[in-house]
C-alpha cells in the first residue's frame, strides 16, 4: 500500500463520487443479506477494508470537503460494524489523521474528527491501545474545549468526545480528575448567569456548557466515592439554577443531571437529606406540569415527560425502568446512571447501538451482559420473519399508533412519544 502521505489529491467534485460510491456497503450491519442469496462475507470484508483504507488515505487530502467526506464515511462504518482487527492495526495512523484534522480543520471537519475519536476508541475498548490514542487526543481536545476562539460545534464536539474517551480508556485518577476539572470549567460559567432575576439567558455558549455538564456527569459515575461525594457537595445547590435556562436541552440536561447526583447521594449515604428539597420538588414540579404558551408544543411534552421522571427519582427515589431489545437479548435500564451512559453511548453510535450491544465486548462488559451470545445459523433462521410479516406487523403498529395520537389530541392530553 502506498505511503497515504503521497497520495495524489483529488477535485471536491471527484471526492464527492468517489465517497457516495463507496459510502452505500456499510451503512447498515444488516444490509448484507437478509432473506436475499447466500453472500461470500470474506470477499465482503476484504471489500469493505479496502474502502476504509482509501478513505483513511483521504483523510490528509488537500481538500477540506474530501477530508471531511472521508471521516463521515469512517464514523458510518466505526458504528455499524465490529472492526477492532482492522482498527488496531491502523490505530497510529487513525489518531494521527484525527489530530491532524482537530488542529487544523474547520467546524465541521472538526466535530468529524472528535466523532471519530469516539468511536476508534468504543471499537478498541478499554486497554492500552485506547490509552495511547488519549494521551495523543486528550490534550488536543482539551485545548480546543478551553479555546474561546474555537467555533461553539467544534468546542462542543469535542467536550463529548473528551467525556466518552476519558470514560472508556482512563485507569489514571489525576487523568479523570484533571478532565473533570476541564469539563467544570466550561459548565460552571453557566451558574454565573443565574444573577439576572429572570433565571438563566439562552446564550450561544450553551450548547457547548450542555454538551460539557451531559461528559462531566458520565464521567462521575466512575469517580471513587469520596469524590462523589465532594462533587455532590459542590454541585448539588447549584445546578437548580440551570433548571430557569431559556434553552430546553439545558433544563433537562440539569433535570436528569440532578436527578442522578440524587440517586448517587443516596447510594453513598443512606442518610443523605437535600435542605432545600420543597423548593427543589417546586421548581421541579412546575417544569413536569409547565403549560407556557410561548414554547413550543413538541418542547412543552418533551419537558413534561423529563421531568415527571425527574421528580420522581428526587421525592419518591423511584426510576421508571425502561427495556431496550438487541437481537434475541434484553437490556434493563433501572437506574439513572445506566440510562446516563445508554444515552451517551446512543448518540455516539446512532442506529448501530443495538448492533454494538450485541457483539461489542467493552460495551457488554460496560452493562454487564456477559460475552456476546453466539447464535448458529438454524436458531438465526428460526428467529427471522419474513418481509411480508414484518410489513403486517408494521402496518398494524403503525395503524394503533394513529388511534392512539388521534385520541389524545381530541383530550388535548398530555402524552409522551408512542413507540
Amino acid at each position: 500500500m502506498p505511503n497515504p502521505r503521497n497520495v495524489q489529491p483529488f477535485s471536491d467534485e471527484d471526492a464527492s463520487i468517489e465517497t457516495m460510491s463507496h459510502c452505500s456497503g456499510f451503512s447498515d450491519p444488516a444490509s448484507f443479506s437478509e432473506d436475499g442469496p447466500e453472500v461470500d462475507e470474506e470477499a465482503t470484508q476484504e471489500d469493505l477494508e479496502y474502502k476504509l483504507k482509501g478513505f483513511i488515505d483521504l483523510t490528509l487530502d488537500k481538500s477540506a470537503k474530501t477530508r471531511q467526506a472521508a471521516l463521515e464515511n469512517l464514523k458510518s462504518a466505526f458504528s455499524s460494524k465490529i472492526l477492532y482487527e482492522f482498527i488496531m492495526e491502523r490505530r497510529m495512523t487513525l489518531t494521527d489523521s484525527i489530530e491532524r484534522c482537530i488542529k487544523k480543520g474547520k467546524s465541521d471537519e472538526q466535530c468529524a474528527a472528535a466523532g471519530l475519536a469516539c468511536l476508534l476508541c468504543v471499537q478498541m475498548g478499554s486497554g492500552i491501545e485506547s490509552e495511547e490514542v488519549f494521551k495523543t487526543l486528550g490534550p488536543v481536545l482539551k485545548k480546543i474545549v478551553c479555546d474561546g476562539t474555537a467555533s461553539i460545534q467544534a468546542r462542543q464536539a469535542c467536550a463529548t468526545c473528551l467525556g466518552i474517551c476519558c470514560f472508556i480508556v482512563t485507569d489514571d485518577i489525576t487523568e479523570l480528575y484533571s478532565t473533570m476539572e476541564c469539563l467544570e470549567n466550561i459548565f460552571t460559567k453557566a451558574y454565573q448567569r443565574d444573577r439576572d432575576s429572570n433565571g438563566v439567558s439562552s446564550t450561544h455558549n450553551t450548547v457547548l456548557h450542555v454538551s460539557a455538564l451531559l461528559a462531566w456527569t458520565l464521567l462521575l459515575t466512575i469517580c471513587p466515592v469520596n469524590e462523589v461525594k465532594k462533587k455532590i457537595e459542590m454541585h448539588l445547590h447549584k445546578l437548580p439554577s440551570l433548571l430557569s435556562c431559556d434553552d430546553l436541552n439545558m433544563r433537562i440536561a440539569a433535570g436528569e443531571t440532578l436527578a442522578l447526583l440524587f440517586e448517587l447521594a443516596r447510594e453513598t449515604d443512606a442518610d443523605f437529606l437535600y435542605e432545600d428539597m420543597d423548593l427543589l420538588t417546586e421548581k421541579l414540579r412546575a417544569l413536569a406540569t409547565d403549560g407556557n404558551k410561548h414554547r413550543a408544543k413538541v418542547d412543552k411534552r418533551k419537558q413534561r415527560s423529563v421531568f415527571r421522571d425527574v421528580l420522581r427519582a428526587v421525592e419518591e427515589h423511584d426510576f421508571p425502568t425502561e427495556m431496550v431489545k438487541f437481537g434475541p437479548e434484553r437490556m434493563y435500564i433501572d437506574c439513572w446512571v445506566k440510562k446516563q451512559t445508554y444515552e451517551t453511548f446512543k448518540e455516539i453510535l446512532g442506529s448501530g447501538m443495538q448492533y454494538h450491544l450485541q457483539s461489542n465486548d467493552f460495551l457488554r462488559n460496560v452493562f454487564e451482559l456477559g460475552p456476546p451470545v453466539m447464535l448458529d445459523a438454524a436458531t438465526l433462521k428460526t428467529m427471522k420473519i419474513s418481509r411480508f410479516e414484518r410489513h403486517l406487523y408494521n402496518s398494524a403498529a403503525f395503524k394503533a399508533r394513529t388511534k392512539a395520537r388521534s385520541k389524545c389530541r381530541d383530550k388535548r392530553a398530555d402524552v409522551g412519544e408512542f413507540f
